[in-house]
C-alpha cells in the first residue's frame, strides 16, 4: 500500500464523515463537501492502486528480462560448445584424411582422376 491509497482512503473516510454529520446537522454544505472529498478520495486512492500495479509490472518486467538474458547467455555459450566440438571433429577428419592421401597415393590419385572424370562427363553437353 502506497501513500495515495493511504491519504485517499482517510479522504474518504473523512467525506463518509462529514456527509453524515452534514445530514444529521441539516448543513446540505456540509454534506455536498463530504461527498466531493469522498469522490476525491476515492480517485486518490484509485490512482494510488493504479500506480501500486504499474509498479509490480514492472518489477515482472525487469525479472522477466533477467530471466531472458540468462536463457540468451546459456544459448550462447551451448553454441559455442558445439561449436567448438564441430571444429574439433572437421580437424580431426581433416588430419585423417590427409594422412590416407599420404599413405595411400596411388589409390587418392585414382579416386580424383574419377571424380574429375565423372564432373567432366555430366557436365559435357548432350548432343
Amino acid at each position: 500500500m502506497n501513500r495515495d491509497q493511504i491519504r485517499g482512503a482517510s479522504r474518504h473516510l473523512k467525506g463518509r464523515a462529514q456527509t453524515a454529520i452534514g445530514g444529521l446537522a441539516g448543513d446540505p454544505a456540509r454534506q455536498v463537501r463530504g461527498a466531493v472529498n469522498q469522490v476525491a478520495g476515492g480517485a486518490q486512492y484509485a490512482y494510488g492502486r493504479a500506480r501500486d500495479r504499474a509498479e509490480d509490472f514492472a518489477e515482472d518486467g525487469r525479472h522477466l528480462a533477467h530471466e531472458v538474458r540468462e536463457r540468451a547467455d546459456s544459448l550462447i555459450d551451448d553454441g559455442r560448445h558445439y561449436a567448438e566440438a564441430a571444429r574439433h571433429r572437421v580437424t580431426t577428419h581433416g588430419r585423417r584424411a590427409v594422412r590416407y592421401a599420404d599413405a595411400n597415393r596411388t589409390t587418392t590419385l585414382l579416386a580424383f582422376v574419377g571424380v574429375a572424370f565423372a564432373l567432366g562427363w555430366l557436365a559435357r553437353s548432350s548432343r
